[in-house]
């Protein structure tokens, strides 16, 4: 159990800071067919109300405005929010994108007709009050929907690595827990009945193990704010670390990175 003495409010605000340092949607941008692969899963259709949780610069937002659904984006870092907007307008899109934490939405009761998430909404410190809020907003027959890297994928991997060098906050629940269908039973109980949950690989693709490393300490916020409080001989052991998790999952064969990364897509009905 989360315990109640967290600060919950306090955690955030650093995760705020995280996101809207270095450029996340450099990053995120690339994980554009996570978001495809779910509203497809989701069965998404013109005209229904959509709600990208924790959207960041918006991939599951901009997915269901592609396929006519009436497309809404929260998140709490504005920049990113302001991104998504940019990218929106870029592509003749109407995604509506408001500010807004995902324990607290700032939307009403049973609003929705598919509330989604890629890699956003299991950042959210207190699961379980997220939990609670997707739920909230969706409508009674509508769906859930979310994609989560999973624990013993390569990106549970790399937040061990990070986990080592900023150590996360006591009490608090390991996101990748939204990647293991046992949690999800344990958050959700039986308000959602869960019609997929498929594992999925998505491939990380770089030049280099090193260019991973460097790319994400450059754009990734809350790697970018470890890599700016180290110097000298601290950058370099971080830089290697990171260099060395899509070694253990690269299947590439020319020196290059295709490195295969676990995530979980779980697709439900509220209930």
């Amino acid at each position: 159990m989360t315990s109640t003495a967290v600060d919950f409010e306090a955690i955030k605000d650093k995760q705020r800071a995280g996101w809207q340092t270095g450029d996340y949607p450099r990053v995120g941008n690339t994980l554009q067919i996570i978001a495809e692969l779910l509203v497809e899963a989701a069965d998404v259709r013109a005209g229904q109300q959509v709600l990208d949780v924790a959207c960041g610069q918006g991939n599951v937002a901009m997915a269901a405005a592609r396929r006519f659904a009436e497309a809404t984006g929260v998140d709490y870092a504005v920049n990113l929010l302001e991104q998504g907007r940019e990218r929106a307008a870029a592509e003749h899109l109407p995604v509506t994108f408001t500010e807004g934490d995902a324990e607290n939405l700032p939307l009403p009761d049973k609003a929705f007709d598919l509330v989604a998430s890629t890699v956003g909404v299991m950042f959210a410190p207190n699961h379980q009050q997220a939990a609670d809020e997707l739920v909230r907003v969706t409508k009674p027959g509508g769906k859930i929907a979310l994609a989560s890297w999973t624990p013993a994928g390569m990106i549970g991997q790399l937040f061990k690595v990070v986990s080592k060098w900023a150590p996360p906050p006591a009490g608090v629940q390991p996101a990748t827990l939204w990647g293991a269908e046992e949690h999800l039973f344990e958050l959700f109980g039986d308000r959602v009945e869960w019609t997929a949950l498929t594992k999925r690989e998505y491939v990380f693709r770089y030049h280099s193990p090193e260019h991973f490393a460097e790319w994400f300490m450059d754009f990734y916020g809350p790697i970018t704010r470890i890599a700016g409080s180290l110097d000298g001989e601290d950058y370099r052991h971080f830089a290697s670390d990171l260099a060395d998790v899509p070694r253990g999952f690269d299947y590439a064969d020319d020196g290059s990175v295709a490195a295969r990364a676990e995530y979980l897509e779980a697709v439900g009905t509220r209930r």
